[in-house]
């Protein structure tokens, strides 16, 4: 165990690092970010959190005697409508989700065809690129459905993107220097996404309620047999999170083009 009283670690990286249990006392973390941490169990006394900007799986989170995760999933509910189709219980539902998916990614693929193709591989506050956020949608559809649902031990394409923390695994693809461009991705995503519809379109009572069989093999997931329906919620929430970040990143890269076009517009 090691202990660090009194010492200053001001700007120290901590990455893979093993702080689960930890007790941190007269502690300063402002300024300090926090991606892909797991939090769960902490417990924060005499906190100060002011212009704190969280995004996360939020539950059972109490906050001055409060639990927030209610709370915030109304707010976020009525502001998307849609969100609450992500929860299917039948086959119906399912179709009804995928259906709702499609037209919003079909709404976020035209704003970004309207930027610059450069700017579809620039990231936004260290975030993925568009381009890579599709490429891990890829990766997700691959490793839900193809690998746990369809049994596919190693259905990855080379321009599959894992999340940035996941262990290297032999066979998986990991190449964050390609920059394909919007069409070669695109073209991915169609493929992908239409083994998600041809699965919905032909769901029943019976396939839903099953459970898979282990995959062996280097991969993600690991090879354990798992419900489809929770394979199937796994990918609705992949695709409504991430297209919300890409719209928000989207807005980011809008606004960085119109403060470009103005600069070029003041006279010399």
């Amino acid at each position: 165990m090691a202990d660090f009283t009194g010492d200053n670690l001001t700007g120290s990286r901590f990455e893979r690092v093993d702080l689960s249990g930890s007790e941190f006392l007269a502690v300063d973390l402002s300024g300090s970010r926090f991606r892909g941490v797991a939090l769960s169990g902490s417990v924060l006394r005499g906190v100060e959190l002011g212009n704190v900007d969280i995004n996360g799986e939020i539950e059972n989170v109490t906050v001055n005697g409060v639990d927030i995760g209610p709370l915030i999933d109304a707010e976020l509910n009525k502001r998307y409508p849609d969100r609450v189709k992500m929860r299917p219980a039948d086959p119906a539902g399912f179709r009804e989700a995928w259906d709702t998916v499609e037209r919003l990614w079909d709404q976020t693929v035209a704003r970004a065809r309207r930027l610059p193709p450069e700017s579809l591989h620039e990231p936004v506050d260290g975030e993925w690129s568009f381009t890579e956020t599709l490429r891990h949608l890829a990766f997700a559809t691959d490793a839900w459905i193809r690998r746990a649902v369809l049994g596919d031990p190693a259905p990855w394409d080379p321009l599959d993107l894992p999340w940035d923390e996941m262990r290297d695994t032999p066979g998986v693809p990991r190449d964050r220097a390609v920059r394909p461009s919007l069409e070669t991705v695109l073209a991915l995503r169609r493929d992908r996404m239409s083994t998600v519809r041809e699965l919905v379109d032909g769901l029943t009572d019976a396939s839903l309620s099953a459970s898979t069989e282990p995959v062996e093999g280097p991969g993600w997931p690991p090879p354990h047999s798992f419900p489809v329906r929770e394979c199937l919620l796994v990918i609705l929430n992949e695709e409504w999170e991430h297209r919300l970040y890409a719209e928000r990143d989207l807005a980011a890269l809008e606004a960085r083009q119109r403060e470009d076009a103005d600069g070029r517009s003041l006279p010399a």
